[in-house]
């Protein structure tokens, strides 16, 4: 959260920015577990609950980037109170295209569904995909975490932890070559569960850069784009 200033209103707008982020944030975590509780069972009504909730997440992100334009130009702040606002604009952004990628996956459910239930699909084994959600949604819920502590050294072990959901992708994607090549029929379906795939994926870069963003905060430097090796040092210095 933020540090205290002289302004006490100063102290609220940072307060008041930083409790928005975290709230979008809570409904972008909900928002991914209802759709990723579809891979265990289907419910068209969490499918409708996930498609209309995103108009609002959208808002948010409307909202939230005008709460902190405006304390920009009320308060005109410097160092890591600008710093702090910057971040939670782009943290905003992340969030709001995490709940994209859990819209995406609630429609690609939803069609493999209907898929099957017209006997047109084949089973496919989605191991590596609920692995890398579990893996996302923690990520996620320690990102979040660590910006309401600012808490670098979270922060910096969760980005190494994003690399684990990049290999669940990759290993499922070379077993689903190989099941669509030897069983065309599958095909169809497999290429729903890859974009499936690929949206976890995303969702865990996206945390990814909200903890990346902690460390911008506190520290000073952009660590986007560097090494976890080098992340880690950072934060930790």
């Amino acid at each position: 959260m933020p540090e205290k200033h002289l302004s006490s209103g100063f102290d609220a707008d940072l307060t008041l920015a930083s409790t928005r982020l975290l709230e979008m944030g809570g409904l972008v975590e909900l928002q991914i577990a209802r759709a990723l509780s579809l891979l265990r069972a289907f419910d068209p009504d969490v499918v409708q609950t996930v498609l209309a909730s995103e108009h609002r997440l959208n808002q948010m992100e409307l909202e939230i980037d005008e709460e902190v334009s405006n304390v920009i130009a009320r308060r005109q702040p410097a160092a890591r109170d600008l710093r702090l606002l910057l971040a939670i604009s782009k943290c905003t952004t992340n969030l709001e295209r995490a709940g994209d990628e859990a819209r995406k996956v609630a429609k690609r459910i939803r069609r493999i569904r209907r898929i099957h239930e017209n006997n047109e699909g084949q089973v496919i084994g989605i191991t590596e995909i609920r692995t890398s959600a579990e893996m996302a949604m923690g990520i996620l819920h320690g990102a979040l975490n660590a910006f309401a502590r600012m808490d670098t050294v979270a922060a910096a072990h969760l980005v190494r932890d994003d690399a684990a959901i990049d290999n669940e992708f990759r290993a499922f994607t070379r077993r689903l070559i190989v099941e669509m090549t030897a069983h065309p029929r599958v095909i169809s379906t497999g290429l729903d569960y890859m974009v499936i795939a690929k949206a976890i994926e995303r969702i865990g870069d996206h945390a990814k850069n909200i903890a990346e963003f902690v460390v911008y905060v506190v520290k000073g430097t952009d660590v986007r784009h560097v090494p976890a090796a080098q992340l880690e040092q950072e934060a930790s210095s």
